[in-house]
């Protein structure tokens, strides 16, 4: 618990109405999650107005409020705190209410459209083998050294992120792996948290239902760099054209890594199958079980963080060749009655869908056909469906469409969004399934002894969100009970 007073020292440009000695025991931006003498952030949001739930916050326990705008009727034992630049003033008030909390570890945030979960995951993995207490916060779960936590999202909001960072260095986490989304930049949830690393991996379409062109997307990932600090160091992936513009305008320090272009941390793919694959990174050979070209970037990024961070190279190649896929990205099982190889992939976007079917391409054997089961999201990105339909069509020799997370969206209107993405003459390539289960269960009846069934959309994810609700729904599971 700290006083407000000491909470807003550093602020500026504030309208203050009522008392600033009063005790803050906590913050929300959930009128709902209230507790006695919190502190209620009310700002406006892509779907909601903070500001319509003050009355409620106040009915709650809240004996202040951050805003952005004085709503009509002030309440006298409430302490109300006006700015016009309410991001700036929650991140200063909350790194006071913590203590500063990224100042006292190494914060490593690794943004891009691919590859976020995989590289953060697997430094996490390897750093807890090098023997260091971590933090993970990823699309999939939050680790705090050991204790796992059900994530809410790919980042968290900056009063959970603030608080989440902050039990992590309670808890005596020297590191902490983290995934920046540009949902996360463009809303401020990481204002003024100090990393010491961040990482650029890709770019390629993706939530454009939110940042509507793809280059306000571009420019929400670069503000991530934009701010960094001349301490920190943007570690960049040459292989990406738009790996440059990240780093225009920074004052941190740049380093690259790349497969196919000039980089500090080059790699160079030696073996590439279903059991592995052999690499050399600056002259230095590592196996790994993981496969594909894009987990050889993965993994020549990780390398590269870590040699940035000070790790003895010769353990850390040591406990790369030990590291395993994470859960749903090209998460592979094999029936070995009939040969039939299963994939269940996270690939949702259509640059990541177009890589895991290269990768397949690259490792199948002529005889071995492909049959992918996908679908594409409701609430998202309209303009990727046809585009994605078109990819999956393009790169197996059968595709069935089926609903993925329709959400509040028709999914039978979805696979017809889907559908005229697809040439004349590859019309017969394909079938429509809404039920997904039925979809997979086909794609193995479909299948010969050998074939390649590649589920993507979902990956890690055992739900199907359906008009508000969560239904269970595991790809892998059902996967493997047909296959």
């Amino acid at each position: 618990m700290k006083n407000l007073e000491h909470l807003i020292r550093n602020a500026n440009e504030l309208n203050i109405r009522g008392s600033v000695y009063i005790p803050i025991k906590g913050f929300s931006l959930d009128s709902r999650s209230i507790g006695k003498e919190y502190c209620f952030v009310a700002r406006k949001g892509a779907a909601l107005d903070g500001h319509k739930f003050i009355h409620d916050a106040i009915d709650n326990g809240a004996t202040s409020v951050l805003c952005e705008t004085l709503p009509e009727e002030l309440k006298e034992s409430v302490t109300y705190i006006q700015t016009a630049q309410i991001g700036k003033t929650l991140a200063l008030m909350l790194n006071e209410f913590y203590n500063y909390p990224s100042d006292k570890i190494k914060l490593i945030g690794i943004t891009g459209t691919n590859g976020k979960t995989t590289t953060t995951t697997l430094l996490f993995n390897l750093f807890r083998q090098l023997g260091y207490k971590c933090g993970l916060i990823s699309t999939i779960k939050y680790i705090i050294d050991q204790e796992v936590h059900e994530s809410t999202h790919t980042t968290p909001d900056i009063i959970n992120l603030y608080k989440l960072i902050a039990q992590m260095r309670d808890r005596s986490c020297s590191h902490i792996f983290m995934e920046v989304s540009s949902h996360a930049v463009e809303q401020e949830r990481i204002k003024d948290l100090k990393f010491d690393i961040a990482v650029f991996t890709n770019i390629t379409q993706d939530h454009l239902d939110y940042h509507k062109t793809f280059k306000n997307y571009i420019y929400a990932k670069k503000k991530f760099f934009d701010e960094l600090k001349e301490e920190s160091v943007a570690l960049i992936n040459t292989d990406d054209s738009n790996a440059k513009v990240m780093v225009q305008n920074t004052k941190a320090k740049v380093k690259t890594f790349g497969i196919l272009n000039m980089a500090d941390y080059k790699g160079k793919i030696l073996e590439n199958s279903f059991y592995g694959l052999q690499l050399k990174v600056n002259h230095r050979e590592i196996h790994s079980s993981l496969v594909g070209d894009f987990n050889a970037s993965n993994l020549v990024c990780v390398y590269a963080v870590a040699s940035i961070l000070g790790a003895n190279e010769d353990e850390v190649l040591v406990h790369m060749s030990s590291l395993k896929s994470v859960e749903g990205r090209f998460d592979w099982y094999k029936n070995n009655n009939n040969s039939k190889i299963g994939i269940v992939d996270y690939a949702h976007t259509p640059d990541a869908l177009e890589k895991i079917l290269q990768t397949i391409q690259k490792l199948k054997q002529p005889q071995q056909s492909i049959i992918t089961v996908i679908g594409c999201g409701g609430n998202r990105d309209k303009t990727k469906r046809p585009i994605m339909a078109h990819i999956a069509v393009s790169n197996s020799d059968k595709v069935i469409f089926t609903a993925d997370n329709p959400r509040d969206e028709d999914p039978g209107e979805i696979i017809q969004e889907m559908e005229a993405g697809v040439d004349a003459i590859l019309v017969q390539k394909y079938i429509s399934l809404v039920d997904r289960e039925q979809a997979i269960k086909t794609a193995c009846l479909l299948s010969n002894s050998s074939d390649i069934i590649l589920v993507a959309g979902k990956g890690h994810e055992k739900y199907q969100e359906i008009k508000g609700k969560k239904f269970p729904f595991d790809d892998m599971q059902k996967l493997k009970s047909f296959l």
